[in-house]
């Protein structure tokens, strides 16, 4: 909700259309949601209204037995999602995307990185054919939260399992298959807030059981700091734009928040960054992006 309001007022404070200056898209999560909304030609507005009206749906369940049940499968089933995506993006593919899109997941089943990618190279001949529904639902497969999802025999979850901030996988991508050189690449990144808690200094001494709530968290953090800070060092300061307010610990959850909090930071943050994002993206028009779909046999 935060990462589309964002997006939402500076299109409108600036009149823009956002996806018109930017190349290549990348998303995890509920951000690989967002990318896939924007390349199937939904506004940023249109995403948040989504999460808005969505989102108590989605995460709903009323059952007195649903902490029990969390200790041994998903804390939600992925039923509710799974539908409210469906309403919005219907049978459409993910190679019916007008933007070059990166949607990340991981392979549980075999233990490698797994990485959704529209047809913007000759050589990229499977992903395009995936439902957009199914590529969300892969993505945004949280851990504890959502059942992983199932397609074509790979065991997909969470993309934030290895690129909880996929900043570092749009760079690679764009200097590495696209061929674009370092010097002539502007980053806007998103994230979705984040919190500064005190880390106890139990931690210090290791031990399974202090390290048992912390350690997801501590490992995602600082892959996403991490990633921030190696965009930082390729492209330097002043050509990458990350927008990832601190929030009061406990303030927020994946599953709980306050919409009028959440939205009214958007907008405090959006207010801020409208200068820089004028000076780093307003003068850059993005070609049309043609797909390259397989040669048909007739």
């Amino acid at each position: 909700m935060f990462s589309a309001a964002v997006l939402a007022r500076l299109e409108e404070d600036l009149d823009v259309r956002m996806v018109e200056h930017f190349d290549l898209i990348a998303g995890t999560s509920t951000g690989g949601i967002i990318a896939l909304g924007l390349g199937l030609g939904m506004s940023p507005r249109d995403i948040l209204q989504f999460y808005t009206d969505h989102g108590p749906r989605i995460f709903r369940d009323r059952s007195r037995l649903r902490g029990v049940r969390h200790l041994l499968r998903a804390k939600y089933s992925a039923g509710p999602l799974r539908a409210a995506l469906t309403e919005v993006l219907g049978e459409r593919t993910f190679g019916e995307s007008i933007k070059r899109l990166l949607i990340t997941s991981y392979n549980i089943g075999a233990e490698d990185v797994y990485l959704f990618r529209t047809p913007h190279l000759p050589t990229l001949k499977r992903d395009w054919r995936e439902r957009a529904v199914d590529v969300a639902m892969a993505t945004a497969a949280a851990p504890t939260y959502l059942p992983g999802m199932s397609l074509d025999g790979a065991r997909l979850v969470d993309g934030g399992i290895w690129a909880n901030n996929p900043v570092m996988v749009a760079l690679t991508e764009a200097v590495g298959p696209l061929g674009v050189p370092l010097d002539a690449i502007r980053v806007f990144s998103v994230g979705t807030t984040t919190e500064l808690p005190r880390r106890s200094r139990r931690l210090d001494r290791g031990g399974l059981l202090p390290w048992a709530r912390d350690a997801v968290e501590v490992l995602m953090r600082a892959q996403s700091e991490s990633a921030t800070k190696q965009v930082h060092h390729f492209l330097g300061m002043n050509r990458v734009l990350r927008l990832n307010p601190i929030v009061p610990t406990g303030a927020l959850a994946l599953d709980k928040v306050d919409a009028g909090d959440l939205i009214g930071r958007a907008g405090h943050e959006s207010r801020t960054a409208s200068p820089a994002f004028t000076r780093c993206f307003a003068d850059h028009i993005a070609p049309a992006y043609t797909p390259c779909y397989p040669a048909r046999k007739d």
